[in-house]
């Protein structure tokens, strides 16, 4: 079994809870209580299912990270849906190793860095809001793209691609920052994708249908 590191500092509370996620939860529970103010039952149960929805959305959990030498760690949770090489890229010249992730409503949306290294840019490009499962939402979607170099100069590009219903790319990283694998960085509010560009000789360590978790699955090895 290989060994594991804390990327960030472990929480201190049983369910940590992403900070973006707080006014939704606040608002939606004192829309609640409002209703069991005014005795309106039905309203009251769908408000606290609501609330407890909106709890698990963006929960927060803790992740090891597997201390493995070249290792790229998923950003996202979710369900691989493309990886292979690519050679039609916006965000890389030559071909690239590409694996596509689609995260559901149900998955964990905070997204943690794949690897060490320096942002070398950052670029927000707005656009459409198809299903984030089809493969035009890699190329017309609303998505921000954090561009990569590790210490042996070699490019990684992550993109975060709102969804059909995903309306908030949120990312914290900006360029120049130095960062580690995994590390939070960002998440993309209900339902999601994340694609991720790595050299052409990068070697895969997932295929399509596959579960990962940001963090803490292994998408593949660098040279």
């Amino acid at each position: 079994m290989g060994n594991f590191f804390w990327s960030e500092p472990q929480s201190d509370t049983a369910f940590p809870i992403a900070k973006p996620g707080y006014p939704l939860i606040f608002a939606a529970a004192f829309i609640t209580f409002v209703f069991a103010l005014l005795d309106f039952e039905y309203l009251s149960i769908a408000g606290i299912i609501v609330t407890i929805f909106i709890c698990c959305f963006f929960r927060d959990p803790d992740r090891v990270t597997p201390d493995t030498e070249n290792a790229v760690v998923s950003p996202a949770d979710g369900k691989i849906i493309f990886a292979d090489v690519f050679k039609d890229s916006p965000y890389y010249k030559e071909s690239s190793v590409k694996v596509s992730i689609f995260m559901s409503v149900f998955n964990v949306h905070v997204n943690r860095i794949p690897y060490d290294g320096r942002v070398t840019a950052v670029e927000y490009n707005p656009g459409k809001f198809f299903s984030a499962n089809l493969d035009k939402a890699s190329r017309d979607n609303e998505q921000n793209a954090i561009f990569l170099e590790t210490e042996k100069k070699q490019k990684i590009c992550f993109v975060q691609i709102a969804g059909l219903i995903a309306r908030r790319i949120i990312c914290k990283a900006q360029t120049g920052d130095k960062v580690f694998r995994g590390q939070r960085f960002g998440m993309i509010c209900f339902g999601s994708r994340l694609d991720v560009y790595l050299p052409a000789d990068a070697k895969l360590n997932v295929s399509v249908g596959d579960r990962v978790k940001a963090g803490s699955s292994i998408l593949g090895y660098l040279s």
